[in-house]
């Protein structure tokens, strides 16, 4: 029936799934940073005091898309957070000197995420400060990786192949946030208000993009490409337009509906939680035949 909604959890507590009573979509949301359940052990060997580790949340990215279920599409949601676990990471990008022991060779060390201090486990949050107060064993990064990581991307591939077989294409939405301070201006010199990362028209197919960006415009965002997030690694993993998945992420200025000092909602979330409800929509309703490369 319209409206309403069945939840599921798989049998993990490291994700949350919000599914339609009728997949009347091709979409799936997935929001990977919105997590707020700590691990008392991960809380222990911090030195940061748990609002600062909070910073690096994508906070109420879930709840502005939690009502997409209602017009057909799942909704998929990590339920750890970011600082500690990032699944929009490969499933090793490991920087060696966080650790006691060494790393196996196959780890990727030298990624531009790790070197960032911003790999698979942080080692900063988002303003560039240490997160640990000792060094892990890499034993620690292997449990991480096999009950948060994998059973996040499991229940992604699901969801994707899924949809895709029931209507013949599907398109991702990967959902995040980003903060206000040091967004990219338009030429008009107004602050952006998302960002659509395609990876460069790879992740999907030119007609999502565009019809995003129209979609967005006309609702009075000012959007720009790429510019400065092209699009993690769920984009590239998923993304296959011409097996018919279409994966993009969208990045929303968190002015737009939240306090970045207390981490508190505005009024804002209200018209940003309908406008992305009907932008799901949107993107839904594109003809396959549209969405050819």
């Amino acid at each position: 029936m319209d409206g309403q909604v069945a939840s599921q959890s798989p049998a993990s507590d490291a994700v949350a799934i919000a599914l339609p009573q009728d997949r009347r979509l091709p979409v799936v949301v997935a929001s990977p940073h919105s997590g707020r359940d700590y691990p008392p052990s991960f809380l222990a060997a911090a030195k940061l005091d748990p609002h600062t580790l909070r910073r690096s949340e994508d906070g109420f990215v879930d709840q502005i898309f939690g009502q997409v279920p209602e017009r057909g599409a799942p909704l998929l949601r990590a339920l750890f957070p970011r600082a500690f676990l990032d699944v929009n990471r490969e499933a090793y990008e490991l920087d060696p000197e966080m650790f006691d022991d060494a790393l196996p060779g196959w780890v990727n060390t030298r990624s531009p995420r790790v070197v960032a201090g911003l790999g698979t486990i942080a080692r900063i949050v988002a303003q560039g400060k240490d997160i640990y107060r000792g060094k892990l064993r890499f034993a620690e990064a292997v449990e991480r990786v096999e009950h948060f990581y994998t059973p996040y991307h499991a229940t992604l591939r699901r969801l994707v192949d899924e949809t895709r077989a029931a209507f013949g294409h599907v398109v991702l939405i990967d959902a995040h946030s980003m903060p206000s301070q040091g967004a990219s201006r338009t030429p008009g010199g107004r602050a952006v208000d998302v960002v659509l990362g395609d990876c460069y028209g790879s992740s999907c197919a030119a007609a999502v993009t565009e019809a995003a960006e129209q979609w967005l415009a006309g609702r009075g965002y000012a959007v720009t490409r790429n510019t400065p997030y092209a699009g993690g690694f769920t984009t590239r993993h998923y993304g296959r337009p011409r097996a018919g998945i279409h994966a993009l992420q969208v990045e929303l200025n968190r002015a737009l509906y939240m306090d970045e000092a207390t981490l508190s909602p505005t009024r804002g979330l209200a018209r940003l939680t309908t406008d992305m409800t009907d932008f799901a929509a949107a993107l839904g309703a594109l003809e396959a035949e549209a969405l050819t490369r």
